[in-house]
């Protein structure tokens, strides 16, 4: 008898600055094109400003930003902005959050195989774990930690 189970798992790959991100796409609820200013942007550094989405505004988070590096947020018409699904404890007071991004995220299917520890080498607190993707490093988010930098700025809005 044959094993018909399948262990893929459809992810996203997003650009940003100086790596790629990945996630699976069930935590992934929208990805707009950035071609509006975003309002209150005169937060941390970590945060970009706040999207109107679908009736709510959204913190949205400079990914870099929030690893203790030079926030990189591009200019409306570059880059887009990737609408996530939150999963924490405080998911009822912030259902979604967002991040910026430097391109247009790209779809993958990850084996198991596929992935290999990685080194770690830079991580900083929004980083979960290095991963490699068939020779390449990639990103795994600590989106708690993303989570929790969208509760402090829903506090200061």
């Amino acid at each position: 008898m044959t094993d018909t189970t399948t262990k893929t798992l459809h992810c996203v790959l997003i650009p940003m600055n100086n790596r790629q991100l990945l996630l699976p796409n069930v935590s992934i609820a929208e990805v707009v094109d950035h071609d509006t200013n975003l309002s209150g942007d005169e937060g941390p550094d970590w945060l970009a400003g706040y999207l109107d989405w679908r009736g709510q505004t959204l913190p949205v988070i400079s990914y870099e930003g929030a690893n203790e590096q030079e926030a990189v947020i591009p200019v409306a018409g570059r880059g887009r902005i990737v609408v996530l699904n939150t999963i924490g404890p405080n998911h009822d007071k912030l259902p979604f959050l967002a991040i910026v991004t430097r391109g247009i995220p790209s779809q993958t299917r990850l084996e198991p195989e596929q992935v290999h520890g990685g080194e770690d080498a830079g991580q900083g607190p929004a980083d979960l774990m290095q991963v490699e993707l068939e020779g390449e490093p990639v990103w795994i988010p600590n989106l708690e930690y993303l989570e929790s930098l969208g509760i402090e700025a829903l506090k200061s809005a």
